[in-house]
């Protein structure tokens, strides 16, 4: 397979697998690790892939602040589950408004996967972060998670 074709194959499955949960992009850096050829530049388009799709949803969260939050104040819930979910919406707005705290948070999760980083690319598009610091943070957390992915592999 030519670098072009893995750098477009991998690119378009990184976007896939940000937007559809069930496509998973740590499979296909898994299985380019172990084929060998362009491991490095399924990487990369795989980040890139990834960061731009929840990019997407940093965006929509972000345009669509009031009417999520409508949403959620209109859905019949118990008064417990209410609160709870007030409780943590909260402190996660307040987490990632802080510059300091949002930008660690924004790359533990596209390194690590905890917290669920569509989870994180939403309430930082709800909390104000700035675009670019949230789109370098997630593209060098999923460089890093990519990489690890691939090198036992490529080591072989």
């Amino acid at each position: 397979m030519s670098v072009l074709v893995e750098a477009v194959l991998a690119l378009g499955y990184g976007l896939a697998s940000a937007l559809v949960p069930v496509v998973n992009a740590e499979v296909y850096a898994v299985v380019a690790g172990h084929r060998g050829s362009h491991a490095l530049v399924a990487v990369l388009a795989l980040a890139l892939g990834q960061t731009a799709g929840k990019l997407l949803l940093f965006e929509a969260a972000r345009r669509g602040t009031g009417r999520l939050a409508r949403k959620f104040a209109r859905r019949s819930r118990s008064g417990r589950a209410a609160a709870g979910s007030a409780r943590w919406a909260g402190r996660m707005q307040r987490w990632l408004s802080r510059r300091r705290t949002a930008l660690p948070t924004v790359l533990a999760s596209a390194t690590v996967g905890v917290p669920p980083l569509a989870v994180v690319s939403l309430a930082a598009g709800t909390a104000g972060l700035r675009h670019r610091e949230f789109a370098a943070a997630c593209l060098a957390g999923r460089v890093i998670r990519f990489a690890l992915l691939v090198l036992p592999g490529a080591l072989t």
